[in-house]
């Protein structure tokens, strides 16, 4: 039986993906893809992180181009069918495709990993041409020639031995063995290759200078069948009744496309659906440590970032230079937010920087809370006790607890604005998030509140902060009475409501905070 050549693996993935109850029709992809068939653009890396998808298409790829099946049962009623070259490329091509995560059953040297395919491969070609197997061949490239036919080559998790440190002394014979094996050969009709991390590109000599490339901060072309749309989670959620679409969107939504639409996490939307209930899957399937390690890595830079995108401060900068296979550790700040955008760990759109989603905005509070980092450490960990201290209305320990918070060793809470102390308040509240559902500059009643807070369990009482850099915390509760701000937690049938005005007297340095019940 063939392990590489025309097997029917792909095709019975795609048989299940296809009866899943959230199955999501991304077919559309393979129009632009049967498209490079045959020209010059024929090599495509397409690399995105984890759980987003690129084994489900990979597999959806194979089972409509392979010919040795019919698959046109599983794509009629597909986006896909409505193409007018629907039947042009199904079920037409030899397909070679292999995970280059498999690691050899016997020995473990570089030479057993390359060994392992190129025996498969050549095992699967000559069981296939039987006129070929007394023949010798110098190479397995003069092997597939000697078919004198086209292969579409799938291959799967192309930078495994970059992503887990294996063979270092040999990546560069590795990536020569795939320029052997797939540049300008007659025999590559198509050569798609999928992972996570991109293609390094030593120099415009590179020996996989051939593909195009399509990573997590440059795809213009595929990236929407990477993620799920707004239309695509409304659709899902209409197949359960547990979940709503806002809940959903606050977990799992935060991606940017280039063209600013919004894009979910594909698996944990599935999971969450499957299991009627939104929490964090990423740790699941990916170690947090990478969370960690981005952190405490020049962390004098890059946790100050962190500290303002989990306030939902935006952080600006500009990142052109991809973090791809065989680079080293990053070393400054642009390389490092170039590694946490591959690795799906920040949503990178116009410049800005952002926690993508409530899912990872978990993680990265839990990363905060590691001993490592200190002073933050010990100000997110002690953190209910500011939560505590409001729901029993006391003022004056609130007030002293952000006094310690703003006037720690961290370098941007040290300005005198209201920017710094909502920098402030967000790292006080921040265990108060497993309660709470909390919404920054929210409209409500006749203006925008800086803070609502709506209660996650009915016995919690909701609240309301209006923070102010100067002035009183009287005027500042007063606002929020006359204003009415407190309008939308009433609509949601929240009947206690918790008021605090918190101000910071930028000439004396002092904090002030004054809690009120309606």
């Amino acid at each position: 039986m063939a392990l590489y050549l025309n097997t029917n693996a792909a095709l019975k993935d795609f048989q299940m993906l296809r009866n899943d109850k959230y199955f999501v029709d991304k077919s559309g992809i393979i129009r632009k893809i049967s498209e490079r068939i045959h020209t010059k653009k024929r090599y495509l890396c397409i690399t995105k992180p984890r759980r987003f998808g690129k084994t489900s298409i990979l597999n959806m790829l194979g089972a409509y181009f392979g010919k040795a099946y019919s698959s046109k049962e599983l794509f009629d009623g597909l986006e896909i069918s409505k193409s007018e070259n629907y039947d042009m490329h199904r079920n037409q091509y030899s397909i070679i495709s292999f995970s280059l995560n498999e690691l050899p059953g016997k020995g473990n040297t570089y030479q057993d990993y390359i060994a392992r395919f190129t025996f498969n491969i050549e095992h699967d070609i000559r069981e296939a041409y039987p006129e070929l197997r007394g023949r010798e061949y110098e190479s397995l490239p003069d092997l597939l020639t000697a078919t004198g036919d086209e292969f579409i080559f799938m291959l799967d998790e192309w930078d495994y031995i970059f992503s887990h440190g294996l063979y270092r002394e040999y990546q560069n014979d590795f990536l020569e063995f795939l320029r052997n094996l797939l540049k300008d050969r007659p025999y590559a009709a198509l050569v798609y290759m999928t992972g996570v991390l991109p293609v390094t590109k030593y120099s415009s000599g590179s020996a996989l200078n051939m593909f195009m490339e399509y990573t997590m901060l440059h795809d213009p072309v595929f990236e929407k069948y990477f993620g799920f749309t707004q239309d695509e989670v409304e659709g899902l959620c209409t197949k359960q009744n547990k979940l709503t679409a806002a809940e959903i969107s606050e977990w799992y939504n935060g991606y940017t496309a280039s063209d600013g639409t919004k894009l979910y996490n594909p698996r944990s939307v599935v999971c969450a659906l499957e299991d009627e209930c939104c929490q964090s899957y990423w740790t699941r399937t990916g170690r947090m440590d990478e969370v960690l390690f981005f952190l405490k890595y020049n962390i004098g830079e890059v946790r100050d970032d962190v500290i303002k995108m989990v306030s939902h401060m935006p952080v600006r900068i500009e990142i052109k230079k991809e973090y791809a296979a065989g680079q080293e550790k990053p070393v400054n700040r642009k390389e490092i937010y170039a590694a946490m955008i591959i690795y799906g760990l920040l949503s990178y759109h116009d410049g800005v920087l952002c926690i993508p989603n409530k899912e990872l905005m978990t993680e990265f509070e839990n990363a905060l809370e590691d001993e490592d980092f200190g002073y933050v450490s010990s100000l997110v960990q002690n953190s209910q006790e500011v939560l505590n201290a409001t729901l029993n209305k006391n003022g004056d320990a609130v007030a002293a607890y952000l006094h310690d918070i703003h006037n720690s060793e961290i370098p941007i809470l040290k300005y005198n604005d209201e920017n710094s102390l909502s920098c402030v308040v967000t790292l006080a509240y921040l265990s108060a998030r497993n309660k709470y559902r909390i919404v920054r500059e929210e409209k409500s009643g006749k203006g925008f509140a800086d803070f609502i807070f709506y209660p996650r369990r009915k016995h919690l009482p909701g609240m309301i902060l209006e923070l102010k850099a100067g002035g009183t915390p009287e005027a500042a509760v007063k606002q929020i009475q006359e204003r009415e701000y407190c309008e939308k937690l009433k609509k949601e049938g929240v009947e206690q409501i918790l008021i605090a005005g918190i101000c910071y007297d930028t000439a004396k340095k002092l904090h002030q905070c004054k809690i009120v019940e309606l």
